[in-house]
């Protein structure tokens, strides 16, 4: 999955343009966000990251530190 992730990373960042170092650091936080809250993953049986570890805590909440929940995006 890391391995999957760090290349969509890299499809992202191949096709934008950054105009700087801050345009760059808002795309990348722009996609982690999608990709946490939105975008589903087979080997989470088509839930998303955030999906998953809401079950996970309903099942076991011994295991978390806090309450996983969705964020606001990142242009809000």
């Amino acid at each position: 999955m890391v391995e999957r992730f760090s290349g969509r990373l890299s499809d992202v960042i191949g096709s934008h343009h950054c105009n700087s170092a801050e345009d760059l650091e808002t795309t990348l936080k722009r996609y982690v966000w999608l990709y946490h809250q939105h975008l589903t993953q087979k080997a989470l049986d088509h839930r998303t990251p955030v999906q998953a570890m809401k079950d996970w805590y309903a099942e076991r909440p011994d295991l978390f530190r806090k309450k996983p929940r969705h964020l606001r995006g990142p242009d809000t």
